[in-house]
């Protein structure tokens, strides 16, 4: 079963399947409001400091910095993704630098499902792969909890029949 990079996208055989669409709109409710707090302040303190004038053209590249953040934030989200092959669970993320991390299930040592105050009020968990190695930081954000269950307990299945295979 090959997995071939193509023209910088992923190509195999498997359905990918994505975080929750909510997800993105969490991404750009954080966008929003850190953009927001942040061309207030500025634009404020700009005011105060310099004119009205430098106070105004401050609050508005702070607000077009936003716009553009929040355009790539959502490309981040889609580019998320996450495949259940026989022997591994596939990951992948990135739209600049794409990553791609397999995980076999025998070498699974846990699984964390989290969720942060925001998260939690859109919904959503992040299940979070735990393995020998380090380096992995094999994550899937923005499931619904049911969807995390589903995939939680069948890692956990899936891990434990691999594992006493060793």
């Amino acid at each position: 079963m090959p997995v071939d990079w193509l023209g910088g996208r992923l190509v195999d055989e498997h359905q990918w399947l994505r975080p929750s669409p909510r997800l993105g709109a969490m991404r750009r409710f954080e966008v929003a409001a850190a953009t927001g707090v942040t061309a207030l302040v500025l634009g404020a303190v700009t005011w105060v400091a310099g004119s009205a004038l430098a106070g105004l053209f401050v609050f508005a590249i702070v607000i077009a910095v936003g716009v553009v953040v929040a355009v790539l934030i959502q490309r981040r989200v889609r580019a998320w993704g996450y495949a259940e092959r026989e022997d591994d669970l596939l990951v992948r993320r990135g739209i600049l630098f794409a990553r791609l991390s397999v995980v076999p299930y025998g070498r699974m040592q846990f699984i964390d499902v989290t969720a942060g105050p925001l998260e939690r009020m859109f919904g959503l968990v992040t299940v979070r792969l735990h393995t020998a190695a380090a380096a992995s930081d094999a994550r899937i954000p923005g499931l619904d909890v049911d969807t995390a269950a589903r995939l939680r307990d069948r890692l956990a299945a899936l891990g434990e029949a691999r594992a006493s295979g060793l």
